[in-house]
């Protein structure tokens, strides 16, 4: 019997291992547009391809941890085939090596995996398939050999994970009018040796490889962030967030794509998440800031990952600049608490907020208006907060009146300045973490207006309100000398009367476009001013 026992559960354990296996093997065609060995090679009919790895080792002399990252692009320019990237980091001290160089491939399969190039001003580096004792390509076991100057990686991969499909059938369309082949292999066991300064040491860890083709092209399309994860509940995501021309995330799947391995038997991908950036981060000459941290939440398999950049400093610099460095995540699964490793790729940079004050700018301020400015480079990745400030010495001094507004209009109720009062603005802009802020001061003083004798509400009525094509504005006295002036939530005159003479007048707002607006109105030197919504 218990003979039996354990040969049940050695067959379970060969059947489990079978399943887990079944994929490790050429040729291996998922349900989709992917089939391996050959998607792995070159496709002469798209316009620009690449293979990409990166990852996290240990040195097993020194015990340092290190990230690397390491990527050959097939896009021809000025005699070249394409470039190569290597990138390596010493996490412990944040150390970084980069080197970017033009290649021409002397071998580049169309069938197989298997790359050579020629280096500018370097030597001969590849990265193909491992081969068995009969020279055949060993099913998702891969050899990487590079080396420059100081640094260098001579690596082994092994997939561990059933590859992951991007898009369920490895076809996605990507930003505005773009479209790529895309699948992961999202975990790798990585061995062999790493050069840094100089220093060689075996290594052992753990790494990521992506394969894309199309026409989706990172050096002149639109801008992007994306992410590769490994959770310690064997989850792996492959998360992008691309932006348009104008800054901009459309909530479409074009531009927000999730992509996640959850076991051998289940992965999907989505656009049901969100994405708030945390902190920002510049560089040392100031020309590029990127985000560093950002929360990424989801309703599928309830997603809660705080992703963090390990260095501030990692940023590539040729053919174009872009920030490409290892990561660590935090935060619950289902629920469940969960830690992980990842890189960013940051393509998206921003910038310091640009206002311009509209009202008021000098002139008259009437304390009834709303004190207005415009944000002129809005960016869905770095929502903006406004503190307002106010001076009536010229300037010599500034005091609060309000801080963490989230949008460009505030209405300064009970404002404790005189009739005539010369009064100043400044408007302070700033990201989330304060690291993106400007400032602006209106340009010239504005001369506050209390009115002495305002008009009592309770004779001043406009309706209906909300308001479709005709207004009307009813003073419980007739007025011998009238005026009426209407502004938007920005303080800009749109309309203003001519004068006028009675109790009732009816003003036409058919030609308004629908939204908040403030009617002012003068009578017999006495002003006063109401709010009314346009449908």
């Amino acid at each position: 019997m218990k003979l039996k026992i354990n040969l049940i559960i050695l067959l379970l354990i060969i059947s489990t291992c079978c399943y887990a296996q079944d994929w490790k093997s050429y040729p291996y065609s998922p349900s989709g547009q992917i089939e391996f060995p050959l998607d792995e090679g070159r496709h002469t009919s798209e316009p620009i391809e690449w293979w990409y790895s990166a990852g996290h080792v240990v040195g097993q002399t020194s015990g340092k941890n290190y990230s690397f990252m390491y990527t050959f692009f097939y896009y021809p320019q000025s005699g070249f085939d394409g470039f190569r990237i290597l990138n390596i980091t010493d996490d412990d001290t944040g150390t970084f090596f980069q080197d970017v160089k033009p290649v021409n491939y002397t071998t580049l399969s169309t069938t197989s995996f298997d790359i050579e190039a020629n280096v500018f001003l370097g030597g001969v580096e590849h990265w193909r398939n491992k081969e068995d004792v009969s020279n055949q390509p060993i099913p998702f076991e891969y050899e990487l050999s590079a080396a420059i100057g100081t640094g260098g990686l001579d690596l082994e991969f092994v997939t561990l994970k059933r590859p992951l499909i991007l898009g369920d059938d490895g076809y996605l369309n990507q930003g505005i009018a773009n479209y790529t082949y895309y699948f992961s292999q999202t975990k790798n066991d990585v061995t062999g040796t790493l050069t840094f300064n100089g220093v060689t040491e075996p290594v052992i860890g753990t790494g990521w490889i992506d394969r894309q083709y199309g026409d989706f092209n990172p050096l002149t399309g639109e801008k992007y962030e994306w992410f590769s994860m490994q959770l310690s509940n064997g989850m792996d995501i492959n998360l992008w967030n691309i932006f348009t021309a104008d800054r901009q995330i459309p909530n479409t799947q074009e531009y927000k794509i999730l992509s996640a391995y959850v076991d051998e038997s289940t992965q999907y991908t989505i656009s049901d998440f969100e994405i708030e950036r945390l902190a920002f981060n510049c560089m040392p000459d100031d020309a590029m800031c990127y985000s560093k941290q950002w929360r990424l939440t989801s309703i599928t398999n309830n997603l809660d990952l705080t992703i963090t950049t390990l260095h501030d400093n990692t940023e590539v610099q040729l053919p174009f600049r872009f920030f490409e460095g290892a990561t660590n995540i935090t935060g619950t699964v289902n629920g469940n608490p969960v830690t992980g490793i990842g890189f960013a790729e940051l393509l998206h940079d921003y910038e310091d907020p640009d206002i311009t004050i509209t009202s008021p700018s000098g002139g008259v301020y009437e304390t009834s208006m709303p004190i207005t400015w415009d944000l002129n480079n809005p960016d869905d990745g770095r929502p903006v907060f406004y503190d307002v400030e106010y001076s009536i010495d010229n300037q010599a001094n500034f005091t609060s009146i309000v801080q963490g507004l989230t949008s460009p209009s505030f209405l300064w109720t009970n404002a404790p300045i005189s009739n005539g009062d010369e009064v100043w603005f400044k408007i302070i802009a700033y990201s989330i973490d304060g690291t993106l802020t400007n400032t602006i001061i209106s340009s010239s003083a504005s001369s506050a207006t209390l009115a002495l004798h305002q008009i009592e509400n309770n004779h001043f009525k406009l309706f209906p309100n909300p308001v479709g094509e005709l207004l009307t504005l009813q003073l419980a006295q007739n007025a011998t000398e009238g005026l009426y002036e209407i502004f938007d939530v920005k303080g800009r005159s749109v309309l203003k009367s001519k004068d006028f003479e009675g109790s009732i007048i009816e003003i036409d707002t058919e030609y308004l476009a629908a939204g908040v607006y403030y009617l002012r109105v003068t009578t017999n030197g006495s002003r006063a001013t109401q709010k009314f919504i346009k449908n």
